[in-house]
């Protein structure tokens, strides 16, 4: 366990370092408004000042701490009213290394410590002011990559999780209570399994089971996915990687083979954070650089998440695409035929063609019709070059998405439970799902009791093992390895 030692005034530089219009660095722990006071322009008012007050003046150097460092806004909070629950103060400094550092060099020569990565969150929660579930969730909204996964992030870090948690483990007390009673003052020697009423331990069962079933799709908001787009040459990829970008960032060209590499972008996919991928079009080629692009793509479908197959809707499926699809579908990865250059398809009769794309011939509307029968996959009918069915693309791939991670999203989960409240929570971390299935194996053996033929004893130590589990992923019980892990991942000045 790294060697934290609450109270003791530390100090960090709790922004990046480097050309800014503002840099923060803070302090925190018994002494550190005094400490700060020496070095402070103004030190009686920063010593009267009460907690939640802002004091303009300037840190002082040198010999008689006259030199004037950099002109400064504190921030002052006294315990328990701050982040950590000690007192704290933070400074407002000019961004820029050599302000900033010259700041906090004379922290440290004036008493205080260099602080630890995640030595400041590490005291609020010995200090009560957090749990380990908000916790984590700082760190989650630090490294969250789409404003979804950064919402979600938020409503762990308000307690949506804390508090889903808290009513399992008093569904679990109510009950324990109750089981103990029967044990404690039976109606003969013996307590019978079957004496006891299960139904609260069944419904905080199916409450945890929810919560459980959201992590995949929690897990997806957080980590995102790889998405490749593949096709022929000239099919239009780089013209759909631009067009979700918003940007013009691959070559568009009528030539084919101009794409001879991949080009990757984070983007959001309705919220869901996509490493999207452009490729090099899929031929036969004599074409050694060609060639190898072409091997680099086939590499690429091998590593994604999802794939994109782009046909051009001006020229219908090929031979060489039904063939492709075959390949690809045998990858057993999710699959969409993304039928581009919709606003090129000859004019004609619609009879059959989908009602949300530009009017199409009726060769072109059959063509589709026979890929969706043929190969039985989701198809989207898009322009990259005008926006259309753009949107149809997104929602289709965020279903799909889903789907894959099973089908629940934490906050619309629905009705998971029978007559239940819409679910407002999911697990933000391995660490807490793993906690939780435990718990519910525990709750599980412990519903099992009468059919098991059991004493109600064998339930109590079930559900107390559920409790302690559950208090795990809260921190109400925990070792130290697992606290070492969570707060040494923060950054330091966190």
């Amino acid at each position: 366990m790294k060697t934290y030692v609450p109270n003791e005034p530390i100090a960090a530089i709790a922004t990046a370092l480097g050309p800014s219009a503002l840099a923060v660095v803070r302090t925190s722990g018994a002494g550190c408004i005094d400490s700060v006071s020496r070095i402070f322009s103004r030190p009686k008012t920063l010593l009267n000042s009460a907690g939640g007050t802002l004091i303009h003046g300037w840190i002082c150097g040198g010999e008689k701490k006259t030199e004037k460092i950099d002109e400064v806004m504190l921030g002052v909070y006294r315990a328990p009213k701050s982040f950590t629950g000690e007192d704290m103060v933070e400074i407002f400094c000019h961004g820029g290394t050599a302000p900033v550092s010259a700041v906090y060099r004379l922290l440290l020569q004036n008493g205080f410590k260099a602080a630890q990565a995640g030595e400041f969150t590490f005291r609020a929660f010995v200090n009560g002011k957090t749990d380990l579930t908000r916790a984590e969730a700082v760190r989650e909204i630090i490294d969250s990559k789409t404003d979804e996964s950064r919402s979600r992030a938020c409503g762990r870090l308000a307690g949506s999780l804390y508090g889903e948690l808290d009513n399992i483990k008093h569904l679990i007390l109510s009950s324990l209570a109750a089981l103990e009673a029967d044990i404690e003052y039976p109606e003969d020697e013996n307590a019978v399994a079957g004496v006891f009423n299960f139904e609260d331990l069944i419904f905080a069962r199916d409450k945890l089971a929810v919560l459980i079933s959201s992590w995949k799709s929690e897990k997806l908001y957080q980590d995102g996915v790889r998405m490749v787009l593949c096709g022929r040459t000239n099919a239009g990829k780089s013209s759909l990687f631009n067009a979700l970008l918003k940007e013009d960032r691959a070559i568009v060209s009528d030539i084919h083979g101009t794409t001879r590499d991949w080009l990757e972008s984070w983007i959001s996919f309705a919220g869901i954070p996509v490493r999207l991928f452009d490729t090099a079009g899929l031929r036969r080629t004599d074409d050694i650089v060609e060639q190898a692009g072409v091997e680099r793509t086939l590499d690429l479908t091998d590593e994604a998440d999802l794939l994109l197959y782009l046909i051009d809707a001006s020229e219908g499926e090929t031979e060489e695409d039904s063939l492709m699809i075959g390949r690809l579908q045998k990858k057993r990865k999710p699959l969409v035929i993304v039928w581009n250059k919709t606003d090129k398809a000859p004019a004609g009769r619609q009879t059959g063609s989908p009602p949300h794309i530009a009017p199409a011939a009726e060769s072109f509307s059959r063509s589709a019709e026979l890929t969706k029968k043929s190969h039985e996959l989701p198809c989207v009918y898009i322009s990259a070059k005008t926006g259309s069915g753009l949107a149809d693309l997104t929602e289709t791939v965020k279903n799909l998405l889903l789907s894959a991670a099973g089908g629940t999203e934490s906050g619309s989960a629905g009705n998971a439970l029978a007559g239940s409240e819409r679910l407002q929570a999911g697990f933000g971390s391995l660490r807490q799902k793993k906690a939780a299935d435990e718990a519910l194996d525990s709750l599980n053996h412990a519903i099992a009791v009468p059919s098991l033929d059991l004493t109600l004893d064998a339930a109590v130590q079930d559900m107390e093992d559920a409790l302690s589990f559950l208090g795990e992923i809260t921190g109400e019980v925990g070792a130290d390895d697992i606290l070492e892990n969570i707060f040494s991942r923060f950054c330091v000045g966190k």
